[in-house]
């Protein structure tokens, strides 16, 4: 690679302000807002999203103490199962602007247009605009990511942090600044607190780059890397150290854990578990695989090579990752006879495909192997690294055109991606038939043109290239906007339409029918299986009282026009398909208690057992206790009054002990108990958690116990459909 095929490189390696074309700014100003506009777009159909994290937001924003932990109550009775960075800007939207579901999500939108912004800006300083606002644009439309964005689970924040991580390292290399480095380690110590270890998997490949390109000393290089790390644990070890030195009995619940530990949550369910599949307590209660998961990955899929292109998380994040492996080998092959250190133009541009590919690599290789808990929406993570990739690969062949081999490999690149674009179309029966073949055709005669088009004129070649690039974005931007046509409510949410065979398609991912105790199939997307803001709940979501019977249906096509879909089975005129409603179909035998849907989906609350809850609210610390923290976040978002989510997420955290329990209720600090219908299970049977609790593990036995107490000592009523207990009135 020549100096002229980057021609900004050489001031912007000198820190001088490079000239920027009249189109930059104007540019780079439509790139932000239209990505604000995709992700503000109808942000308030998702209501609550994931009211796990809805109810934590709302308890921080009514008690300090909730706001610092991450307590999922703000009687504080438990956090959640991760560290509460990613909880602390919603906590303080709300706080500032009242309860709502624009409130917790728009910072989530922010950080979209946030990570966009970081990635134009690492872009463009080693490839120029043109590159940069192809990499926005690639980032902005990959479906996982127009979906995260819009949701608030914690992954939006960490896939920020992450690309800071990466900008911050690059411009520490332009010149062995130590001040960037060190902030680049901030980062990863504010992703430790988004998501625990997951924050640490991109660090080797950065660290051995910056050892070893860095264009300084070794003895300096060391010094820098080991200031960075002491950078980084201070950023995320001050809030560890509170935590374990604060008295337990003084505390919420570390929740997640078996031992009341952040640090066993950290190296356990959150940690190694994820590895190697033994996570206690989790919704597989332990162990890497379950019936049909011999071959890898247990009940979370196929682990594998081929993992992040089969299945529906292909749609969520693979459009452009065959491109961008291909584009990471072309583009180190060009700079590969630059210099080691980064003090030259090409140093840099080799230093940007390691840092961006490394980081790529490693995290789709942990993705694609890893045996515990594994979600679709986890692949958001690599949606940056692709992007970067995709933009500064096409810059270096479009630059290097002129060579037989580039133009080829350009042509290629989007050949290939046309053709896995045409494939992943398919896999949606009956989604937008003729883009597949739009997108086929187009990118197919554009990547034969391409190499041609210049030897006729300019505008043909522009053409052309314009052509490749609609064609290589047209399946990501169809699945966008299907993604924000649809609201997605629960823990389990996807991008796009559903998809044949992937879980929560027939014979998902828990296969069979649900039972007591079992897992149903689970409708594509998880969506609309949540609670909306004032109580209610989408068409066809979880009827009251009845959290494991949400049916999900694949909607069907509206009447002319392009099909479209508002996620509840029915379809918005001029819209996009969309994919199956409901949370967990746990409507098997057992009814209410069957399935999962309170374990991964809430509740709805009537009006009945609103009015139940608020009354005399005052003179408790919790409203309620119910087993499951979907269970009793529905409940406490729908009253605005604390409920206790006994056993955390699962139902099977240790918390709170039976006789922990009985303390409480002596002493008058809970008025009701929500039941979970059914049968009773005793577990001097060895039975577990069953139904809306969550599986059994070695806390489940202990909710188990709560529940079974509470029918034998209390009075039950039925309030709009539900079981309460008062707590108050013992039958005897």
């Amino acid at each position: 690679m020549t100096t002229a095929a980057l021609p900004i490189l050489p001031a912007a390696v000198a820190g001088a302000r490079t000239a920027r074309p009249r189109w930059e700014r104007p540019a780079l100003a439509g790139l932000l807002i239209a990505t604000a506009a995709l992700l503000l777009w109808d942000l308030g159909a998702s209501g609550y999203a994931n009211s796990f994290y809805s109810a934590a937001v709302q308890a921080g924003s009514e008690s300090w103490k909730a706001f610092f932990f991450g307590s999922s109550d703000a009687g504080n009775s438990i956090t959640v199962d991760k560290p509460p960075a990613a909880l602390w800007p919603m906590m303080l939207s709300v706080r500032l602007f009242g309860l709502g579901s624009w409130q917790i999500l728009v910072p989530q939108a922010l950080m979209g247009v946030a990570t966009t912004g970081v990635l134009y800006a690492s872009v463009r300083r080693q490839f120029g605009p043109g590159a940069a606002l192809l990499s926005g644009a690639a980032f902005a439309l990959t479906p996982v990511a127009a979906l995260m964005f819009r949701f608030n689970n914690p992954d939006a924040l960490l896939t920020l942090l992450l690309t800071v991580t990466v900008y911050c390292l690059l411009r520490a290399l332009e010149g062995a600044h130590t001040r960037w480095l060190v902030w680049a380690g901030v980062a990863v110590g504010f992703a430790f607190l988004t998501k625990t270890l997951q924050a640490f998997v991109i660090l080797p490949p950065l660290a051995v780059l910056y050892a070893v390109c860095a264009p300084t000393g070794l003895r300096r290089r060391l010094g820098q890397l080991l200031l960075a790390g002491g950078a980084m644990v201070v950023a995320g070890g001050w809030w560890v150290a509170v935590v374990e030195l604060w008295p337990a009995s003084s505390r919420p619940y570390i929740g997640g854990s078996q031992n009341n530990s952040f640090l066993e949550l950290t190296l356990g369910y959150n940690g190694l578990g994820r590895i190697n599949g033994n996570e206690t307590g989790s919704v597989g209660g332990g162990g890497a695989a379950g019936p049909g998961g011999a071959g890898g990955g247990g009940r979370w899929g196929e682990s594998g090579i081929d993992r992040l292109f089969s299945g529906n998380i292909g749609g969520q994040i693979s459009w452009l990752l065959p491109a961008a492996l291909v584009l990471l080998v072309a583009g180190l092959v060009i700079t590969w006879r630059a210099r080691r250190t980064t003090d030259s133009v090409d140093g840099m541009a080799r230093a940007a495909f390691l840092a961006w590919g490394g980081s790529l690599l490693i995290t789709a290789v942990v993705f694609s192997y890893m045996q515990g808990i594994f979600h679709e929406y986890y692949t958001v993570a690599l949606a940056p690294f692709v992007a970067a990739l995709i933009g500064m690969g096409v810059a270096v062949l479009w630059e290097e055109r002129g060579s037989a081999v580039a133009a080829v490999a350009l042509s290629g690149t989007l050949a290939l991606t046309a053709v896995w674009s045409y494939v992943l179309l398919g896999r949606a029966t009956g989604y937008l038939p003729w883009l597949r073949w739009a997108v086929l055709v187009g990118g197919l005669l554009a990547a034969v043109a391409l190499p041609f088009a210049g030897r006729v004129g300019r505008r043909v070649l522009r053409a052309t290239a314009g052509l490749g690039v609609v064609a290589a974005l047209a399946g990501p931007f169809a699945y966008c906007m299907t993604t924000v046509s649809t609201g997605h409510t629960g823990s389990i949410v996807t991008a796009g339409p559903a998809v044949a065979g992937s879980r929560g398609g027939p014979g998902g991912m828990m296969g069979g029918p649900g039972g007591p105790g079992g897992f149903g199939d689970m409708p594509q997307g998880g969506r609309d299986g949540g609670q909306q803001p004032g109580g209610a709940l989408p068409q066809g979501a979880v009827p009251p009282g009845q959290a494991g019977q949400g049916q999900g249906a694949q909607g069907a096509q509206s009447r002319g026009g392009m099909p479209g879909a508002d996620g509840r089975g029915a379809e918005r005129p001029g819209g996009f398909p969309g994919g199956m409603n409901g949370g967990m179909n746990g409507a098997g035998p057992g009814g209410r208690g069957g399935g999962a849907g309170g374990l991964l989906n809430g509740a709805r609350v009537s009006t009945e057992a609103k009015a139940a809850l608020t009354a005399g609210a005052d003179s408790y610390t919790w409203a309620a206790a119910a087993i499951g923290s979907q269970n009793a976040a529905s409940y406490q978002l729908a009253s605005g009054v604390p409920v206790m989510p006994v056993g955390g997420f699962n139902g099977s955290d240790p918390s709170p002990t039976l006789e922990q329990f009985k303390e409480y209720v002596r002493d008058g600090r809970i008025h009701w108990f929500i039941g979970q219908g059914g049968t009773t299970t005793d577990v001097s049977e060895g039975g577990g958690r069953r139904g809306g609790g969550g599986p059994a593990g070695p806390g489940g036995g202990t909710s188990t116990e709560i529940e079974n107490w509470v029918k034998a000592t209390f009075k039950e009523s039925t309030v709009g459909g539900a079981t309460f207990y008062d707590l108050t009135a013992p039958t005897s």
